[in-house]
C-alpha cells in the first residue's frame, strides 16, 4: 500500500505544441451551438416539453450514443450487439456533434496509448484549457485519412456505413436532420392538437434549443472533462501509468465516464464504477440491453488484472 497524497506520477513538462493552422470548422461549430444555447435564457423559448425533451435526449443522445456506443462499444468493445442496435446508437452519437465513429475512435485509442505524454491529442500537461477545448481548435495533420487516423481506426472503416459517414455530408445531413426533427414533431404535434401556427412554432424552437442545442453544449463539456479534469483532480484506486483521476464531479454528470483511473486500469471493462459510491448509469444501461437480449459478452472488471495494480487508496473516500 501507498500514501495516496504520493502515488501519482511525475508531472511531465509540457509538451511544445508545433503551431497549427486553426480549425474554422470546428470553431464556428462550436461558438455556434453555444451561442443558440444562450436562446434558453430568454423566456420565449422555454417550454416544460423541451426540458423533458432535454432529459431524453440527454440519456439516449448523449449517454447511449457516446458512453455506450462511441466509448464503451466501439473504441473498447466491452460488449456485442446487433447491427441494427449499433447503427441505432451511430446515428444517436453523430447527433452528439463530437466527429464521426472513425476519428473519435482513433482520438481516443491514441489517447490511451500515449495517456498525457506529448502524443496524447488533448493532454492536460500542455495546458488544462489545451486538454478540455483547445486541441480540438487547431488543425492536426497527424489526423488525416492516411495518418495515425486510419492506424487506429483500420476496425471502424472497414465498415461500409461507416465509411459512408466519413464522406463528410452523410455526418452533416444527419446533424441538420436532428434539428429538422426537433422542430417538425413538436410543431406538427401542437399545430394537429389545435395551437396556432405561431404557438406551435414557438413550442418548436424551444425544443431544438433545449433538446439540441443545451443539451448537445452540456454533453460536450462533460466529455470535454473527462479528458482534462480527470487528469488533474480525483483520487486513484489504482497505480496507472499515468495521472488518471476518479472525480465525483464528473462521475455523476456524465454518467460514470467520470471514473477515469477506474477505466485506465481496465479499458476493455464495461463497468467503470468499481466501488458502491461510483454510479455508472452508462455500465447499467449496457446491463439493459442485455436483458433485453439487445447486448451480449458484455466484459467486467479484469479482477487479475486490476490485482496486478498496486492499490493507491486505504479507506473509502467521501464526496466533498
Amino acid at each position: 500500500m501507498t500514501d495516496a497524497t504520493a502515488t501519482a506520477p511525475t508531472a511531465r513538462v509540457a509538451p511544445q505544441r508545433s503551431r497549427h493552422a486553426l480549425d474554422w470548422v470546428n470553431i464556428v461549430g462550436i461558438t455556434f451551438y453555444h451561442l443558440v444555447a444562450l436562446l434558453a435564457f430568454l423566456p420565449w423559448f422555454f417550454s416544460w416539453t423541451g426540458v423533458i425533451v432535454f432529459l431524453v435526449a440527454t440519456y439516449l443522445v448523449c449517454t447511449v450514443g457516446i458512453n455506450v456506443f462511441y466509448h464503451r462499444f466501439l473504441t473498447h468493445k466491452g460488449f456485442q450487439c446487433p447491427k441494427w442496435v449499433e447503427y441505432t446508437m451511430a446515428v444517436m452519437a453523430v447527433w452528439s456533434f463530437q466527429d464521426t465513429p472513425a476519428r473519435w475512435v482513433a482520438i481516443h485509442r491514441r489517447h490511451h496509448e500515449h495517456a498525457d505524454d506529448e502524443p496524447d491529442p488533448h493532454t492536460p500537461f500542455v495546458s488544462f484549457l489545451w486538454a478540455h477545448i483547445g486541441w480540438m481548435l487547431v488543425k492536426n495533420p497527424e489526423y488525416a485519412r492516411n495518418g495515425v487516423f486510419a492506424r487506429y481506426a483500420k476496425d471502424v472503416l472497414r465498415d461500409p456505413f461507416y465509411r459512408w459517414l466519413e464522406s463528410g455530408w452523410p455526418y452533416f445531413g444527419l446533424i441538420y436532420l436532428q434539428w429538422v426533427l426537433f422542430f417538425v414533431v413538436p410543431f406538427g404535434i401542437d399545430w394537429l392538437a389545435g395551437a396556432g401556427a405561431a404557438e406551435a412554432a414557438q413550442l418548436g424552437l424551444s425544443v431544438v434549443v433545449w433538446g439540441v442545442f443545451v443539451r448537445t453544449v452540456l454533453n460536450l463539456h462533460n466529455t470535454w472533462a473527462v479528458n482534462s479534469v480527470t487528469h488533474l483532480w480525483g483520487y486513484r484506486n489504482y497505480e496507472t501509468d499515468e495521472n488518471s483521476r476518479n472525480n465525483f464531479v464528473v462521475g455523476y454528470t456524465s454518467m460514470g465516464e467520470g471514473w477515469h483511473n477506474n477505466h485506465h486500469a481496465d479499458p476493455r471493462s464495461a463497468r467503470h464504477g468499481h466501488f458502491w459510491w461510483e454510479l455508472d448509469v452508462t455500465y447499467w444501461t449496457i446491463r439493459l440491453l442485455g436483458l433485453l437480449g439487445l447486448a451480449s459478452a458484455i466484459v467486467e472488471p479484469n479482477r487479475h488484472r486490476l490485482d496486478r495494480k498496486e492499490r493507491v487508496i486505504t479507506h473509502t473516500p467521501q464526496p466533498s
